[in-house]
């Protein structure tokens, strides 16, 4: 059956369905539900500087190319994890349209979990994505405005093509620099996820019956 909707939710029957889970719940989630599956779909870089202890990783990238696959092993309580929600409210878009009508959003992110006294895993620490992607495009409009100044005007061309990018990204909500800085050597894991060690890696038991998806 689908879970009932909680406190911090805040949600009423008549109201549409409610995708945000606060750390708290996942915390008391994580003692009352043996069928909970947590998502972290942040990069393998990400996931290995710091995670929720008994969260899986799977790369949004590694999501989107096997989506069905994926929501075809998925149980009736999945939350989706990354730095902030953004990536996951991709994930739980995506997977929504696989037929995982149900999944979470953990509100916070990894971050807002350790912060509310969840357990999670730390090593070795790295910058997360999303602070690389400010660094990046800040880096690249300061850039555009000293050469305009100081060698070409036509340099300011940059920074007005970093402005329209990242309003199109939050309008799409969608990262391409976000996947081009992903793919960077210092943003690579030791062993980074495939198919068969993150997709393969949840068990048949959890896999969505027609029952389940019927509730």
């Amino acid at each position: 059956m689908t879970p009932s909707p909680d406190s911090s939710a805040n949600a009423s029957p008549a109201a549409p369905a409610v995708t945000s889970l606060a750390p708290e719940t996942l915390r008391s989630w994580f003692q009352e539900h043996q069928d909970l599956i947590v998502i972290d779909v942040r990069s393998a870089a990400e996931f290995e500087n710091m995670h929720i202890r008994g969260s899986y990783n799977v790369p949004l990238p590694l999501l989107s190319e096997h989506t069905e696959e994926l929501a075809a092993r998925l149980g009736s309580r999945v939350v989706l994890v990354c730095q902030s929600g953004a990536r996951a409210e991709q994930a739980r878009q995506r997977l929504g349209g696989a037929g995982i009508g149900n999944a979470y959003v953990l509100a916070g992110g990894a971050p807002g979990f350790a912060e509310a006294g969840g357990d999670v895993v730390r090593g070795k620490s790295r910058w997360d994505l999303e602070r690389q992607v400010r660094l990046a495009a800040g880096s690249l409009v300061v850039l555009g405005l000293a050469g305009g100044k100081f060698v070409s005007p036509k340099i300011r061309l940059l920074a007005g093509v970093i402005g329209a990018g990242l309003t199109f990204s939050a309008a799409t909500n969608t990262c391409a620099m976000g996947q081009a800085i992903s793919a960077m050597p210092w943003n690579k894991a030791a062993e980074e996820p495939t198919r068969e060690s993150a997709i393969l890696q949840f068990p048949v038991a959890a896999a969505v019956t027609p029952e389940s998806k019927a509730s």
